[in-house]
């Protein structure tokens, strides 16, 4: 009620109330930046999830490609020593 008068007798906006409306627009920033802020976090890790699986399939591949070529790499060279060897006993 006492607000009610103030307002009414002066015909202006008392600096309480514009003091009042310039702490509530910086916080209706900061929430809305905070908000945009959290949005944003959100889809990048939606995001990179999917390439996180991608990334972790290509390097399940690579890890079989490279056990393969070591175990072909193994007889491979077992194979040409023995190989070398029939030819030098001959």
């Amino acid at each position: 009620m006492g607000r009610k008068d103030a307002s009414g007798a002066s015909g202006a906006n008392l600096p309480v109330d514009q003091y009042r409306k310039q702490i509530g627009k910086q916080d209706y920033k900061k929430t809305k930046l905070s908000l945009k802020f959290e949005r944003l976090k959100a889809e990048a890790k939606r995001t990179n999830t999917g390439l996180n699986t991608l990334k972790d399939a290509f390097l399940v591949i690579m890890a079989i490609v490279f056990f393969v070529l070591c175990v072909y790499a193994f007889f491979y060279l077992n194979l040409s020593t023995e190989l070398n060897m029939d030819l030098d006993v001959d």
